[in-house]
């Protein structure tokens, strides 16, 4: 099914080819950068894109987020009218890494340079590619989570994931970091994947609820993103299993902040999207002053627990929610 939806985007990317008149170098030279992102509903991609636009504007382009909706025919759409307008460049954060190469196949051809933000790509050609270390990352936080179980004596207890996709080379590094988290601490009991689709949290607080009347002894759940682990501790509340289940997440938004602080949640992964957009962004410009940025910037995840979020809360505020943290 993937090979034939890939063969779908490849020749619908060489027909929009066709019909456009692509423009070279030159003509695509203009004054606006143009960032392609699966979804602005959810808050890391709207930090990374202010990351972008913060460092577009502070060069003197023009700026504008196009949204994919997590849709691949979607993001190819975007993909062809960017081109079409003579971008001078585009930052890209692909719905998955099967759909980035029909992305860079019409970039390629119309000289348009791009930046991989976050997810990356199967294949192509590329200027840079900026990506949180999720291995590392997710491992840490699977650490502290069993350390947590294990401080409660619920080390024999099941524990559950609600994972991004596991086509994106991002989620596939999350859940191998955090599993191997799990058996270094000791913890062996698997209340099973559930794998997000619509990346919202009510998707999560049925994945929850599902997880919660199938496993009684479950005692730790990692969500592999921000808003559906809202969604997660919904469910564990109307279950009336609060208190009984320690819940783990990755990235990061303000509500995260109070519930940190209360405990409710004992761990967050916290890529810095804003950090990233910047970063991307620059590698961006760098290349359009004919330098060579670095192929690959590995950006650090700070894992932040209910026992480091008060020295950690001035670095996250900046790099994880562009400033936009008020009230705590």
């Amino acid at each position: 099914m993937l090979k034939r939806r890939d063969f779908m985007l490849a020749a619908a990317a060489t027909a929009a080819l066709a019909g456009l008149g692509m423009p070279g170098p030159a003509a695509a030279a203009n004054k606006d950068i143009v960032y392609l992102t699966p979804g602005l509903d959810l808050p890391f991609w709207r930090y990374l894109s202010k990351g972008v636009e913060k460092v577009a504007k502070a060069e003197g382009y023009g700026f504008q987020a196009l949204d994919s909706h997590n849709d691949a025919q979607q993001q190819l759409q975007n993909a062809q009218d960017a081109i079409a307008r003579g971008v001078a460049g585009i930052v890209l954060s692909p719905t998955d890494s099967s759909t980035a190469p029909s992305v860079l196949t019409l970039a390629e051809k119309a000289g348009v340079p791009v930046v991989i933000a976050d997810i990356g790509t199967n294949s192509g050609e590329y200027v840079s590619f900026i990506i949180s270390d999720n291995y590392e990352g997710a491992n840490g936080t699977g650490k502290a989570l069993a350390a947590a179980m294990k401080e409660k004596g619920w080390q024999d207890g099941s524990v559950g994931i609600v994972s991004i996709s596991q086509a994106r080379l991002n989620g596939q590094a999350r859940t191998k970091g955090f599993k191997d988290a799990m058996a270094e601490g000791g913890v062996a009991g698997d209340a099973g994947l559930q794998q997000m689709q619509s990346y919202t949290a009510d998707e999560t607080f049925k994945f929850t609820q599902d997880m919660l009347t199938a496993n009684p002894n479950m005692r730790g759940l990692f969500v592999q993103t921000d808003q559906p682990a809202i969604g997660a501790l919904r469910a564990i509340k109307a279950a009336r299993r609060q208190g009984e289940v320690l819940v783990a997440a990755f990235d990061g938004i303000p509500e995260f902040v109070p519930l940190l602080q209360a405990g409710e949640i004992v761990a967050s992964g916290m890529q810095q999207p804003h950090l990233m957009g910047e970063e991307s962004a620059k590698a961006l410009f760098a290349h359009l002053k004919g330098e060579k940025p670095e192929k690959e910037i590995l950006v650090p995840i700070v894992v932040v627990t209910d026992k480091n979020i008060g020295e950690m809360l001035p670095t996250i505020t900046d790099t994880v929610f562009a400033g936009e943290l008020t009230g705590n």
